[in-house]
């Protein structure tokens, strides 16, 4: 079974075509400021990215006929709970619609839906754990007052893939573990994990949990209230202070992890205090998470890009290990975990689910 698997992100495309569990191609196409700025929104970028996955893919002898199956990337769809969605026109027509916000993700279902109908043949098209997976329990959807529900989104897809891959080399199952799953990114997600349902987690994209390399995760409630009444900002700068230009980019002026580390090495000492920040802010993130499984929890499992940074997990895990086992992934093979979910859902062994 030949499946290509589709990962659109803000600024590449990474896919990757798998025989069966094996990788055959694995192909990360990065996008300039000059490329992407040429589209006013991130769906108009669709037909460019369509075509520049299936030239790579000739480029390197595999075609498009001899796909099997196609899955993207989950986009900002309704509230879903977490597995394998056949794409559908409905689906199809929230993603279009972009009704929960603009993402590249919204592009992963689209792009999998019209490469798959290309090869000539019928094959079906799949999104798996989308960034909008919802399975919080019900206290975990309270916020202090109800015209604002807290909102399940999320790294859905790697935190996931990240639990089922521990549960496999522990000889356990995902169904039946307690963890604390943090991705560390652009964006930082941390997730309680309970027998297989995602019961609570910080919504990292709207302005929620740490701070991150370019958000600014949760901000003091009044501040924010008057810095939007002060006429000094538009709404569309407010968002972008909240997404796209907090965190690491407000402080420092970059995004870029590896920089912040190579400063800190160097004896920065603004630098230190910003990155250590974010290691406080997720140990922190952690440790509330564990009260929410009154301590009960097998292990914290830490992933993501910034997962390669020794020096940053080693300050998380000094203040959580008296809680349970670290254990680091680095990095996000979610290809891989869209691959291996519809394989095995296309087996038999996982549920195809209806999105409607």
């Amino acid at each position: 079974m030949r499946i290509l698997a589709i990962n659109p992100g803000s600024t590449s495309t990474k896919f990757s075509v798998f025989d069966n569990n094996e990788l055959v191609l694995d192909q990360t196409v990065r996008h300039s400021t000059e490329e992407i700025s040429k589209y006013p929104k991130i769906l108009d970028q669709y037909e460019f990215r369509r075509d520049l996955i299936i030239k790579s893919m000739e480029e390197n002898h595999v075609l498009v006929s001899s796909l099997d199956a196609v899955v993207g990337r989950g986009g900002l769809l309704k509230p879903i709970p977490g597995g394998v969605y056949k794409v559908n026109d409905t689906l199809l027509e929230d993603l279009r619609k972009e009704m929960m916000g603009e993402h590249a993700s919204n592009l992963g279902g689209i792009l999998a839906y019209e490469i798959a109908k290309l090869t000539g043949k019928n094959v079906d098209s799949f999104i798996v754990d989308p960034v909008v997976v919802d399975e919080l329990q019900d206290l975990a959807r309270l916020s202090g007052h109800p015209e604002l529900p807290r909102v399940s989104i999320f790294h859905a897809l790697n935190q996931k893939a990240v639990a089922r891959r521990y549960a496999r080399e522990t000889g356990a199952k995902y169904e039946d573990l307690s963890l604390i799953v943090a991705h560390l990114g652009g964006g930082i997600t941390v997730g309680v994990h309970y027998k297989g349902k995602v019961i609570d987690v910080n919504n990292g994209l709207d302005g929620e949990g740490p701070y991150s390399p370019e958000r600014s995760g949760t901000l003091p409630a009044g501040a924010l209230a008057k810095l939007c009444y002060a006429k000094k900002y538009q709404l569309v700068e407010v968002r972008k202070m909240i997404t796209g230009r907090g965190g690491m980019v407000a402080y420092l002026g970059t995004n870029s992890a590896m920089d912040v580390e190579k400063r800190t090495k160097e004896g920065d000492k603004e630098a230190e205090r910003i990155y250590k920040g974010i290691a406080y802010q997720v140990a922190k993130e952690i440790g509330a998470c564990s009260a929410v499984l009154s301590g009960k929890v097998d292990a914290i499992l830490i992933t993501g890009g910034l997962a390669y940074s020794d020096i940053l997990t080693k300050w998380i895990s000094e203040r959580v290990e008296f809680i349970s086992k670290v254990c680091i992934y680095p990095g996000e093979d979610e290809t891989r975990a869209l691959a291996e979910s519809v394989f095995f859902a296309i087996n038999g062994e996982q549920e195809i689910k209806v999105y409607n």
